[in-house]
């Protein structure tokens, strides 16, 4: 091989520094003002290069939006290590999605803010990850409450209701941290964490809360009565004057 010649970095290797890129530009920026020119520019790339390999604009920020939403998944699955007592798995989860989500913001902010915002298809996308971490926190639930040995075991409706709760919840709060100077991701799985169990851990126990049995809906409150001779339109104390 003659000196001046260097190794071709190969296709795969090439793509992800594209998509890193990318994330970086569309996580800052949208979808609408990311610039095909800044995305080229930053992965050290040609403009055509990035088409001949993604496309298009929509394929580029669509294979974003698969690649960190694999990311964000995995990242839940691997952080709950099985063994672990009930509160032992929640916590740990919670400590991955927000050590994940710390560590990588542009890719937050596109897969919760943009990604929903900018169209159907890749709002779809993200609703099957968020979908997948659901389905996973709904198994995490139904399992702690089989181990408690609850008898009957939780509803099924009322598990699913727990996991959408929780990650409604985390997603909040990852958006509030991410915007927030000085919290760490510990911080708000800990913030998080004291919410969430205070209420699962007592389910668990068996000593769910319920309503009070007397408690009725409040009334609505009667309509004021105007005082006579006084027209629409014109203020009591003025007609008192």
């Amino acid at each position: 091989m003659g000196a001046g010649k260097t190794k071709r970095m190969p296709r795969a290797v090439r793509e992800q520094q594209m998509l890193d890129a990318a994330v970086s530009v569309f996580g800052r920026r949208g979808y609408m003002a990311a610039s095909m020119d800044e995305i080229a520019e930053l992965a050290g790339v040609s403009k055509p290069l990035v088409y001949l390999y993604l496309n298009s604009k929509d394929d580029l920020f669509s294979a974003c939006i698969g690649r960190e939403a694999r990311a964000l998944t995995e990242a839940v699955r691997a952080g709950v290590r099985p063994g672990l007592s009930a509160d032992g798995q929640l916590w740990s989860g919670l400590r991955a999605f927000f050590d994940h989500t710390a560590r990588h913001p542009d890719a937050w902010r596109m897969l919760h803010l943009h990604a929903r915002t900018h169209g159907e298809r890749f709002a779809a996308e993200v609703a099957a990850m968020r979908e997948e971490i659901v389905a996973f926190v709904t198994q995490l639930i139904a399992a702690a409450a089989r181990d408690a040995h609850r008898d009957p075991h939780l509803p099924e409706g009322e598990v699913a209701g727990l996991a959408e709760a929780l990650v409604g919840a985390a997603e909040s709060l990852a958006d509030w941290a991410g915007a927030t100077e000085g919290v760490t991701a510990k911080q708000a799985a800990a913030t998080l964490m004291n919410f969430a169990w205070a209420g699962l851990g007592d389910l668990m126990a068996g000593r769910p809360w319920s309503p009070p049995e007397d408690s009725e809906p409040v009334p609505d409150a009667e309509p004021v009565p105007e005082a006579e001779g006084v027209p629409d339109s014109e203020p009591v104390a003025q007609a008192a004057g």
